[in-house]
């Protein structure tokens, strides 16, 4: 039986927001080249529902501090 969303939301949080961490390293190494390379990353990822929640990560990540 498949996971409810909410349970597939918390048993994968954490390691969603660790990629999209990973991710958001390289983007100084890779600079200009970054969005391509994250772009082909996400699209590997399975589920679907599973690279939704590293893209949602990754924008919180991507979205300058509010202080």
């Amino acid at each position: 039986m498949p996971l409810a969303r909410a349970d597939f939301h918390e048993q994968n949080l954490a390691s969603a927001q660790a990629e999209a961490q990973r991710l958001f390293a390289q983007k100084a190494v890779l600079q200009g080249g970054w969005l391509t390379w994250v772009a082909s990353q996400l699209y590997t990822l399975r589920p679907a529902e599973y690279a939704s929640m590293v893209r949602r990560a990754l924008a919180c990540l991507q979205q300058p501090s509010e202080k």
